[in-house]
């Protein structure tokens, strides 16, 4: 690898990074993030990038990760009787938290997706129990993404440095 090659595969990884930790934290890019990342690696370095198969994989890996982090909060709030008030509720319940991690990470998206149902007219106690499925399933789609972002990182870093090393 050239002291370009090295330099770019260390500013993409850093941007990989970024992403990950945004896959980690409500509101941030962050399986899309390391996609493009790939992608501008590969659109600055041509045929010494990652292989048009790894690209087509991490695409695909990021649109999956985002469907299944939007299914596994849907699911997770109407499997325990949550209205979209309790999703949209834990939503900003987990921005807002993100000013206290840890604890306001988790107890954010439960504190909010139950203000959401009973400001929407639910009763606390149904409130509490759809609170919780929301939360869940937020929390579930975050492991979704966080999972991916890091097999997404493995993949691209593993490729580039077996083509590397190979090369040689």
């Amino acid at each position: 690898m050239s002291p370009l090659e090295i330099l770019l595969f260390i500013v993409t990884l850093l941007v990989m990074v970024i992403g990950f930790c945004g896959a980690l934290l409500p509101g941030l890019p962050g399986t899309p993030l390391i996609a493009v990342a790939a992608l501008v690696h590969r659109w600055i370095l041509g045929d010494r990038g990652a292989s048009n198969g790894v690209l087509l994989i991490l695409v695909l890996v990021a649109a999956v990760s985002a469907a299944l982090d939007f299914a596994a909060a849907g699911y997770g709030a109407k499997r325990l009787g949550a209205s979209w008030r309790g999703v949209v509720g834990a939503a900003i319940g987990g921005l807002l938290g993100l000013a206290w991690p840890p604890l306001g990470w988790i107890l954010g998206p439960l504190l909010g997706a139950i203000a959401g149902e009973w400001i929407g007219g639910r009763p606390w106690t149904e409130a509490r129990i759809a609170g919780l499925g929301a939360a869940l399933g937020l929390l579930a789609g975050t492991a979704v993404k966080v999972a991916a972002a890091g097999a997404m990182i493995a993949v691209w870093t593993g490729h580039l440095l077996w083509r590397a090393f190979n090369a040689a």
